[in-house]
C-alpha cells in the first residue's frame, strides 16, 4: 500500500547547552518573522514606503501577535490551569516537582493572535499615519497566511493539536504521546491550506486588477478560518468552552464571527485603492 501510517517521534529540541534549549516549534516562529519581514520589506519598497516605518511596524507586530497568542490560550482554552500558575502566563516556563523548566513558546491560540494584532495594527497606524488602517492590514495578510504555516509545522513537530483517529492505516502515529494507532495530521492539513492561502493572496495582491482597501483582508478572513472552521471536524478538542456552547468545537465558535466579518469586508461597496 503506497500510503501508509508513519510513526512520529521527533525531539522537540534542535539542540540543548545546560537547561537552555532552542525547541523546533520555537524555530518556526523566528523563521515566520524573518519571512514576514524580507515580504514586507519588498512591498514597502514597491509601494515606496521608507525602510523606517517596516522595523517600528514588525516590533508591534511581534510583540502583538506573541501577546494576543498567548493570552488568547490563556482565556480560550486553558484558564482551568492558568489561574494557579499566574506567572507561567507571560513566561516560557513550566512548574514541575523539580521547579521550573524552560519550555519556549508554547501554549499559543490564533484567534487570540488576530485580537492582538488588529489592536496592534490599531496603535501602530494612530502614531504612523502613512497609510490607513484597512490598507496596513490588506498587506500584513501576505506574511502572516505564511507564517501561520510554520506555526502549525512546528505543533507537528510538539506532537499537539493532533487529528483524529483515522480508523484506517492512513495516518500519522504520534508516538511522543505514547501512542500505537494513526491519527490524522490535522497539523499539516492545516499548513498546506494556509501555504495556499500565501499564494492566493500573494497572486491577488500582485494581478493588475485595483481592488477596494479590505478586500485582501476579507479574503484572509474567509479564507483563513474557514480552513480552521473546517479541519476542526478531524481535530481532537483543544478543550475551551465547549460544554456550554455544544455543536461546534472553540476553534469553530471564534472562527465564525471572523468568516463573517471577512466576507463583509468582500462584499461592502467601498471606493477600489489607488495605492
Amino acid at each position: 500500500m503506497f500510503l501508509a501510517k508513519i510513526d512520529w517521534a521527533p525531539s522537540e529540541t534542535l539542540f540543548k547547552i545546560g537547561s537552555f534549549g532552542v525547541h523546533y516549534y520555537s524555530l518556526m516562529f523566528v523563521i515566520a518573522f524573518g519571512l514576514g519581514y524580507y515580504l514586507m520589506k519588498k512591498i514597502f519598497e514597491k509601494e515606496n514606503i521608507p525602510i523606517e516605518t517596516l522595523e517600528s511596524l514588525f516590533v508591534y507586530m511581534v510583540v502583538s501577535i506573541l501577546l494576543g497568542a498567548r493570552l488568547g490560550d490563556v482565556f480560550f482554552y486553558s484558564w482551568d490551569y492558568y489561574q494557579d500558575h499566574l506567572l507561567e502566563i507571560l513566561l516560557p516556563i513550566r512548574e514541575t516537582a523539580d521547579g521550573y523548566t524552560f519550555t519556549g513558546f508554547r501554549g499559543l491560540a490564533s484567534h487570540g493572535a488576530v485580537i492582538g494584532v488588529l489592536i496592534g495594527i490599531y496603535l501602530f497606524q494612530k502614531k504612523f499615519k502613512d497609510k490607513s488602517l484597512l490598507w496596513l492590514l490588506d498587506h500584513l495578510t501576505i506574511p502572516v497566511s505564511l507564517g501561520a504555516a510554520f506555526v502549525r509545522l512546528g505543533n507537528f513537530f510538539n506532537s499537539e493539536i493532533v487529528g483524529k483517529y483515522t480508523g484506517n492505516n492512513f495516518g500519522v502515529v504520534f508516538l511522543n504521546n505514547r501512542e500505537t494507532l494513526p491519527r490524522h495530521p490535522a497539523q499539516l492539513y492545516e499548513a498546506l491550506c494556509y501555504l495556499c492561502l500565501f499564494f492566493a493572496l500573494r497572486y491577488t495582491y500582485k494581478s493588475a486588477t485595483k481592488h477596494k482597501d479590505g478586500y485582501l483582508f476579507g479574503l484572509f478572513f474567509t479564507g483563513m478560518f474557514s480552513i480552521r472552521f473546517l479541519i476542526e471536524f478531524i481535530k481532537e478538542s483543544q478543550g475551551g468552552f465547549e460544554e456550554v456552547m455544544p455543536f461546534f468545537t472553540t476553534g469553530q465558535w471564534l472562527s465564525i464571527p471572523l468568516i463573517v466579518m471577512g466576507l463583509i469586508l468582500i462584499l461592502r461597496k467601498n471606493k477600489v485603492s489607488e495605492s
